[in-house]
């Protein structure tokens, strides 16, 4: 029996709040809101001073989550509730440690093992918001996140130990509870106010919805995996060799109306990703006239992670080419766009869904284009900030014209051509509350392509709602 009922009282118990749409962006803001810029202030007089005198910060959050499919369709439902806190050292000699924890509650939810009879498929989006590992646990959840040791610089740093990175294609990717994260050597320099690079050498990776953390190889394939190009059930997990990600970008201001990005990461033994991004900015009477271009390439490396091509994640012989594209408008409180996507037909664009979300102007939420190739999206985005009432409305559109979803080559998940919704609400509280923050996300998928009445290419796919409500605490 449908259980929408259920979902939208659960709702309206939860309270009204929202995940806006700026909440899914890894590249904004830093993941502990509060958190001082140390770097400049002044060194200790010893490592005890430097202990005495660092900073907490603490983060709870609430997050409801539900599905509702297409007619008698499984719908779920979960509700979890977390918190953690981070510890930053004050510098001593340019030097700080850090490190932060966080624990999940599974509140209440449906049963998120529970296969839909019709489909046999399990449970895709409420899963993620506590271990995937484990989806029978419905206690008590912990995560050693951030345990790293920082040399700071004037504008220049180099970090090891577990941290936050963002880059195009490994990012936190903060749509669940926890973001994703990496254990890594990385290093960020700024010569000069126009120009910046950074980059290092990762080797763990602790991906969202998980509370383990895996070597990179072993990494690929914690999340499901697809189909294989042969048409067969991908069986790459725990069959990737990897020694690590080699990673570097770079970004530099040209003029007052031109900036430029460049990013190449090397997956050793797997692929390989070039990205470059040109953007483009214009004062007009009032408002504000923006373009950017994006240009992605693909290839493989070694043999793909594997010898045995039933085992392998990036097929040798393969590669893709992306070209992502954007032009929009800015109006005081108002921000408007136009994107395009197209992925090529010569392979799948591939990046591991463990690792963060892609760069592409045509994402929305709780959908991607990894995994396919010979695609064309569409996608407009209205945002309106009313600043004097603290909040942000977000609304996008977006088509998305995908290969058949039974051509195997081009269509890793056996996903629908679809068109998608997302309507957002941000509010951040003030006063005696500030701190508190409220979102909704609503997001509507209707199916375009061929299903071929097959449940499995319906459930969790197209033909269906995802309620998201959120509330945040920072301190």
């Amino acid at each position: 029996m449908k259980n929408s009922h259920l979902i939208l009282i659960a709702v309206l118990i939860t309270g009204i709040s929202a995940v806006g749409l700026a909440q899914h962006d890894p590249y904004s803001g830093a993941q502990w809101r509060g958190a001082k810029n140390t770097d400049k202030q002044p060194d200790s007089a010893s490592i005890l001073y430097a202990f005495r005198n660092g900073q907490f910060n603490g983060h709870f959050r609430n997050f409801f989550m539900a599905t509702i499919n297409k007619d008698s369709l499984t719908d779920y439902y979960a509700n979890a509730v977390g918190g953690g806190l981070r510890y930053e050292t004050a510098p001593f000699k340019g030097f700080q440690f850090a490190m932060s924890g966080y624990f999940t509650f599974n509140l209440f939810s449906s049963d998120l093992t529970l296969k839909d009879p019709a489909s046999n498929a399990s449970n895709r989006y409420e899963i993620g918001l506590f271990d995937i590992e484990n989806p029978e646990n419905k206690d008590y959840f912990e995560r050693l996140e951030e345990l790293y040791l920082r040399y700071s610089y004037r504008n220049n740093r180099i970090t090891l130990g577990k941290q936050i990175i963002r880059s195009p294609f490994i990012n936190p990717q903060d749509g669940r509870m926890r973001p994703t994260e990496v254990d890594a050597i990385y290093a960020e320099f700024k010569p000069s106010q126009k120009f910046t690079i950074d980059g290092g050498w990762i080797y763990k990776i602790s991906p969202r919805s998980t509370m383990k953390w895996y070597d990179v190889g072993e990494s690929i394939g914690v999340y499901p995996q697809g189909i294989s190009p042969s048409g067969k059930p991908s069986a790459y997990r725990n069959a990737i060799t990897s020694k690590g990600i080699g990673l570097v970008q770079a970004s530099y201001k040209i003029n007052n109306g031109f900036a430029i990005k460049v990013m190449d990461q090397f997956t050793e033994n797997v692929f390989n990703t070039a990205w470059a991004q040109l953007d483009y900015s214009r004062k007009i009477s009032t408002g504000r006239l923006m373009a950017s271009l994006q240009y992605s390439r693909q290839d493989p490396v070694g043999n793909g992670g594997n010898d045995d091509i039933d085992k392998t994640y990036f097929t040798p012989g393969t590669n893709s080419n992306i070209i992502s594209s954007r032009l929009g408008w800015q109006d005081g409180p108002w921000q408007t766009s136009f994107n395009y996507t197209r992925i090529s037909k010569g392979g799948r664009f591939l990046s591991p869904r463990e690792w963060g979300r892609d760069p592409f102007f045509t994402f929305l939420p709780r959908e991607r284009n990894e995994g396919l190739g010979d695609v064309h999206a569409v996608m407009a985005k209205a945002t309106r900030n009313i600043k004097k009432s603290n909040l942000i409305l977000d609304l996008g559109v977006g088509y998305y014209d995908l290969p058949d979803a039974r051509d195997f080559v081009h269509n890793k998940y056996g996903l629908p051509s679809y068109f998608q919704t997302n309507f957002a609400v941000n509010y951040q509280f003030k006063g005696y509350l500030e701190g508190l923050d409220l979102d909704i996300l609503y997001v509507y998928k209707g199916g375009i392509g061929e299903t071929y009445n097959d449940p499995k290419l319906v459930i969790n796919k197209v033909n269906m709602s995802n309620i998201n409500v959120v509330l945040n605490y920072h301190f």
